[in-house]
């Protein structure tokens, strides 16, 4: 089931949020609608060149003749005196689409040298850029650290090992589920919004940070009980059973609590929160169903006892913590 639902994550497409965000009824939409009928669809995301002023005049004929591009305006020379001029140019496309990125590569690339492309579009895509670039270091890093504090807290590499990779199932599940809803926009009339056809940019990097986060608390709460009997008994049997009579229900009844909080967000009338309800609900609702207490406690059953054991090397480094009493 997890990963018939994590599959669509690999199709996910990101980018900055559009006009699409804004409630349709706002004075903001309906001026950024008037102002694409009047002037054209690119107006809104109007690109800046900068450029030295010897250079400003092949600035502005190369990017008259960039693919993309519909109309330049003259350049205007700065008025501190400190010789740079100011290029604007219209793109011919939305800002949010995904075409206006290939233009600012073949702008970038054909403007004389010491030009700079800014402007509001330029610089969500520069940060998308940015946030594609350092997911996996967020992603490793935060897997990483969980990884040390789970082996640090219960001296036992598999187990710590399996608490980690399970909750990347959650996760993926619960970005899969984005992907349908709010790239593909299945069930978009049910939650009341318009598909921007990609999720926010900023999310994988935010909300796996997140997820990761809640899931290491259930992680604890299970693997802490669990290593709690186990010291007790030595049996391995003994010690997924108590774990889960004793950290079952306290899972279970937080998780529904933050489920219910989560999926009230995805009722709001912005798109942001809507992502963050819908994501984090599914994703809390799967790591406390499927994963803390089923997934994790049959992977802890079938190793036995080698997801307790620790090599002697390892104990001598780790500090010595007991969870009996």
């Amino acid at each position: 089931i997890l990963l018939a639902l994590a599959s669509p994550v690999l199709g996910l497409r990101t980018a900055m949020p559009s006009i699409t965000v804004v409630p349709a009824d706002s004075s903001s939409r309906a001026g950024y609608a008037a102002v694409q009928q009047a002037f054209g669809a690119g107006m809104p995301g109007t690109l800046q060149i900068l450029a030295p002023g010897n250079e400003a005049s092949a600035a502005a004929a190369a990017a008259g003749h960039t693919a993309g591009i519909a109309a330049v305006a003259p350049a205007q020379a700065a008025a501190d005196g400190s010789g740079w001029s100011l290029i604007q140019a219209m793109p011919t496309v939305d800002p949010s689409n995904p075409a206006l990125g290939a233009t600012v590569d073949r702008l970038r690339a054909e403007l004389p040298a010491h030009t700079m492309v800014g402007g509001a579009a330029v610089e969500n895509l520069d940060l998308q850029s940015a946030l594609t670039a350092k997911t996996p270091l967020v992603i490793g890093v935060v897997m990483s650290l969980g990884f040390l504090l789970l082996l640090a807290a219960l001296r036992a590499p598999l187990a710590a090992l399996a608490g980690t990779l399970a909750s990347l199932l959650s996760t993926g599940a619960a970005f899969g589920v984005s992907r349908l809803i709010f790239q593909e926009g299945h069930g978009a009339n049910l939650l009341g919004f318009t598909s921007q056809g990609f999720l926010d940019g900023w999310a994988p990097v935010f909300f796996f940070a997140m997820i990761f986060a809640i899931a290491m608390d259930y992680t604890v709460f299970l693997l802490a009980a669990a290593k709690e009997h186990y010291e007790l008994t030595g049996d391995p049997r003994a010690a997924v059973v108590g774990a889960l009579r004793h950290s079952g229900r306290v899972v279970f009844a937080a998780a529904a609590v933050m489920v219910a909080v989560f999926f009230t967000f995805a009722l709001s009338g912005p798109l942001p929160p809507k992502e963050m309800g819908v994501i984090l609900g599914v994703a809390v609702f799967l790591d406390a169903a499927l994963i803390r207490l089923v997934l994790l406690p049959v992977l802890l059953r079938l190793m036995g006892r080698a997801a307790w054991t620790c090599p002697r090397w390892l104990a001598r480094i780790l500090p010595d913590i007991r969870f009996s009493h």
